[in-house]
């Protein structure tokens, strides 16, 4: 088979990375990739992956048989139904279906209307409106851009006044663009966040194995939010008691509420799950693989990838039952000094070599080759170092024997990921 998969940063890489596992793979391209992937895939560089007509040009003319695509924006401009309208399959929701992640608000409705349970909320358009109700809940509270907002759009205030300035930023100042042009003010919620990503073809869902990310870029949880500084898996505070709740309360009622209104979706559905003192509620929902949780969850998943996507496209989940190997896998992020603010691009990175000495796993997310062909640093969040383990110590300590073999000036990265667990 000749797939293609849609993207370029460490998701994308970690997605290739376990598919070209497969007995079914023929051919792996990868639009646009990056120098990580193309180690061992056919990457298209001049191919963003916005760019709706380029994928779909370029699946046409490589004979795509399937299209896997890995980021939100992508989804959320129509991909898989330009796909569809030409006849080829895709991993991956319809632009409608993806609306659980592309609107915050949709997302609230959904739930809503299917008994989910999540956190309260009111969505607002009207600024002075929305402030009124800030002032009336108070302080701790959440303020959501409605709309993509590259997993920055979040701001958990723990004082009115930290409310107020993010609620100003988004509505006023259009910190996100048109993505807060409306706002969800939302209850703080108490608990432990785990990241669970469960696969769907419509009807059936199937959950993978629970992982945690690192959303704050300093240790202990301090500092402003990132795409995600590092991740392990699996939680052991996700029992197996929660699992069954979870697919009870949360991910049937809304796979079926989702097919019920004629968008069913397809592909991989994250629940951004916080074990509260009254059961998990949701936090959110992304309409494709978390990025850092694909790069434990997959090393961890036992089954041929392609061959579940296949069954999640053709509507056959339910035949499938999947299977994790024991153990834990860690992944730690380095990232360019200055994230997640402005940083500087072009810094040579040195030690990859003696990293895969070591029996890590190095996934490429912001990086790229400079004029004279040498590897250098290309975005805020530069390379994922994973590594797997009997327990999450020992994943955790080669994952940092990684980390401390790779130089780039200025890097910077978190020494407690899983620091949770670690601390039981």
């Amino acid at each position: 088979m000749k797939v293609l998969i849609v993207g370029g940063g460490g998701r994308e890489h970690a997605l290739a990375w376990k598919l070209i596992q497969s007995r079914l793979i023929d051919e792996l391209h990868v639009a646009p990739g990056n120098p990580g992937i193309g180690r061992f895939a056919w990457c298209h560089p001049g191919v963003k992956a916005t760019d709706v007509e380029g994928q779909v040009a370029l699946a046409q003319q490589i004979g795509a048989n399937l299209v896997v695509v890995g980021p939100d924006d992508a989804l959320a401009r129509g991909l898989v139904d330009r796909l569809a309208a030409v006849g080829i399959r895709a991993f991956g929701p319809t632009r409608e279906a993806a609306r659980l992640e592309w609107s915050k608000d949709f997302a609230k409705e959904i739930m809503t209307r299917a008994g989910v349970p999540t956190a309260g909320y009111g969505s607002f358009t009207d600024y002075e409106t929305a402030r009124a109700y800030l002032e009336l809940q108070g302080a701790p509270i959440v303020i959501k851009a409605d709309g993509l907002a590259l997993g920055k759009g979040v701001t958990v205030c723990m004082t009115l006044v930290e409310a107020e300035d993010a609620l100003k930023a988004v509505m006023l100042d259009r910190a996100f663009g048109e993505a807060g042009a409306r706002v969800i003010i939302e209850e703080y919620m108490e608990g432990e966040e785990v990241s669970l990503l469960c696969l769907s073809d419509g009807r059936t869902v199937r959950q993978m194995v629970s992982a945690q990310d690192h959303k704050r870029a300093g240790e202990g949880d301090t500092g402003p939010n990132t795409g995600g500084m590092g991740t392990y898996a699996p939680v052991p505070a996700y029992t197996p008691d929660i699992a069954r709740t979870v697919q009870k309360r949360i991910v049937e009622p809304v796979i079926a509420a989702m097919a019920n209104r004629g968008a069913p979706f397809v592909g991989c559905l994250f629940v951004g799950l916080m074990l509260t003192a009254d059961g998990p509620r949701v936090v959110e929902f992304n309409a494709r693989f978390g990025d850092p949780e694909a790069q434990v969850v997959l090393p961890l998943l036992e089954n041929d990838l392609l061959d579940v996507m296949l069954a999640c496209v053709e509507g056959r989940l339910k035949e499938v039952d999947l299977r994790f190997r024991a153990g834990a896998a860690a992944n730690i992020v380095l990232a360019s000094p200055g994230y997640p603010g402005a940083y500087p691009k072009g810094l040579p990175i040195d030690g990859l070599a003696e990293a895969d000495e070591l029996g890590v796993t190095v996934f490429h997310a912001g990086t790229d080759y400079d004029e004279d062909g040498m590897l250098v640093t290309a975005g805020g969040r530069v390379l994922g170092v994973m590594a797997t383990g009997a327990d999450l110590p020992e994943a955790l300590a080669r994952a940092y024997a990684g980390v401390e073999a790779i130089q780039f000036e200025g890097k910077q990265y978190r020494r407690d990921i899983g620091w949770r667990s670690l601390s039981k």
